[in-house]
């Protein structure tokens, strides 16, 4: 679901929009790891071309007006973006940074678009709770607020509750754009399984003359994905591929590239990903991805530096606390498809649904079940998407 700010800006949803991997080599509970003095270097980030500049620019002026809201939000907007592109959560705690200067302030006293950017670096470091109590906050003060709405219907979805989603979808058609609102009740639709009715929706929308030009690339490609993504639900690969590449034609995107590999992936074509993720940003989830196409195409020596700098940022991760159980998906892929333990893959799988819940997430618990032989886990499954209402083909074909 796209924000109003962009296409698919910021969301968990596919588990695509970067987070830190957690550990391959330590459990949940992994105890951190305590430097011996202040010189000690722990990790260095990674240098950004082109970001030192606005960095040292943007510091400058939150120095000098640190309770600026326009500066205060570009910041912040800029530290986020820089989250998803590197996928490093480290610059959303630098995006929350940005924001210090309304920490001692009440929610009733701090500027709602302050407030909806909280709870989108929240949504981004998946503190659902967190992020839902603050939009809620904000649209108490500002129940127009289109943004709030959208990022609000996005949360609830994630953890799997689409009746709550779809109010906030209807409240947003209400203040936002039209095609926002029905966009996002398709999307509902279609994880319901009412796969029609969420395609003739998405379809109408594309016929739009309005979203023909140029300046609407974004919007046809989200929509495009979008459709997609149905299609994967409704177990039809051919018409998936069909929409995943107009997406592409119309304008390439981090979270579109990582679902269409996933997509490769899914249908063993993955010798196709590394190409398509050739010239994107090393981040961890594209890292992820070369490594399981090259352990599925027994490429694993020529990508022996990708999987070593995979292993680092592992090994970095776990030094983080509370890290693990919030990237519980990332460790489940890497244990599943890269080291091909089950077992662990179980455990990460159930301690990633207990904090969110996308089909990806269920679909995943599934893999890892059938890998496991665990019948108990296949119940749970079995009962988690009755409670949530999900129907996805590929889930159905796993059980």
């Amino acid at each position: 679901m796209r924000t109003l700010l962009g296409p698919r800006a910021g969301l968990a949803r596919c588990g695509l929009l970067a987070a830190l991997l957690c550990a391959a080599g330590a459990p949940l509970g992994a105890a951190p790891r305590v430097p011996a003095s202040d010189d000690t270097i722990v990790e260095t980030l990674p240098a950004i071309a082109g970001w030192s500049r606005e960095e040292r620019r943007l510091r400058q002026a939150l120095a000098q007006r640190p309770r600026d809201e326009a500066t205060a939000l570009a910041a912040a907007q800029a530290y986020l973006e820089l989250a998803r592109t590197q996928g490093d959560a480290r610059y959303a705690g630098y995006a929350l940074g940005a924001l210090r200067a309304w920490d001692a302030t009440a929610a009733a006293q701090t500027p709602p678009a302050l407030l909806v950017m909280r709870a989108t670096i929240a949504q981004f470091l998946h503190d659902f709770d967190g992020a839902e109590a603050t939009l809620k906050s904000a649209l108490a003060r500002q129940p127009g607020n289109a943004q709030a709405w959208i990022t609000l219907a996005t949360i609830q979805r994630v953890r799997g509750r689409y009746a709550e989603s779809d109010t906030a979808c209807r409240a947003l058609g209400r203040v936002g754009p039209t095609l926002y609102g029905l966009a996002c009740l398709a999307e509902n639709a279609g994880l319901r399984g009412d796969h029609e009715s969420a395609r003739e929706t998405l379809r109408g929308l594309l016929a739009d003359p309005s979203l023909r030009g140029a300046q609407q690339a974004g919007t046809r490609q989200w929509l495009l994905t979008s459709l997609a993504e149905i299609e994967e639900l409704a177990g039809r690969p051919g018409a998936a591929e069909a929409f995943y590449r107009q997406a592409l034609q119309a304008e390439r995107s981090g979270y579109l590239l990582l679902a269409y590999s996933d997509f490769l992936l899914r249908e063993k074509r993955p010798a196709e990903v590394a190409a398509l993720l050739a010239k994107e940003p090393r981040s961890d989830a594209v890292l992820l991805r070369l490594a399981i196409a090259a352990r599925r195409t027994d490429s694993v020596g020529s990508a022996r530096q990708d999987l070593d700098e995979l292993q680092a940022r592992f090994d970095a991760a776990a030094q983080r606390p509370r890290n693990a159980e919030a990237h519980a998906r990332e460790g489940a892929l890497f244990a599943l498809d890269v080291e091909g333990d089950a077992r662990r893959a179980l455990d990460f799988a159930r301690a990633n649904v207990r904090l969110q819940r996308e089909p990806i997430d269920l679909l995943l618990l599934a893999r890892a079940a059938a890998a496991a032989g665990d019948e108990e886990a296949r119940s749970e499954l079995k009962a988690l998407m009755q409670r949530t209402g999900l129907r996805d083909a590929r889930i159905d074909a796993v059980l």
